[in-house]
């Protein structure tokens, strides 16, 4: 079974820095894409960054800069380090994990940006 779960979510004030961790089991992690969204009440999810297994990136304009997301294949574990962090940064996050065929979310871990 796979399972995605991720840790490091919080409380942060306006400026902090987060670091939010997604570990993977039950799939062989080096061949997939992985990516981070979120959500925010009553917005759609989100897609903030992705990263291939040859290391290609991508970031959406509100992150860029801000947000990196990398990965550990070895430990089976994708991150996103987020600093600088605004209020509207405020949302659940969630990890994914995605092939051709296949494409596996973690539970969500909330993160709040404010004084």
């Amino acid at each position: 079974q796979v399972q995605l779960v991720e840790s490091g979510g919080g409380l942060v004030q306006p400026g902090g820095s987060l670091r939010l961790s997604c570990a993977v089991s039950g799939v062989n992690f080096s061949g997939y894409v992985t990516g981070w969204y979120r959500q925010s009440p009553g917005k759609q999810r989100e897609l903030l960054a992705t990263l291939s297994s040859a290391g290609s990136t991508y970031y959406t304009d509100s992150v860029k800069g801000r947000f990196t997301i990398s990965r550990d294949n070895a430990k089976n574990t994708m991150y996103l380090q987020m600093n600088s962090l605004k209020p509207e940064d405020t949302a659940v996050y969630y990890c994914n994990l995605r092939s051709t065929f296949r494409t596996f979310w973690g539970q969500g871990t909330q993160v709040t940006v404010s004084s």
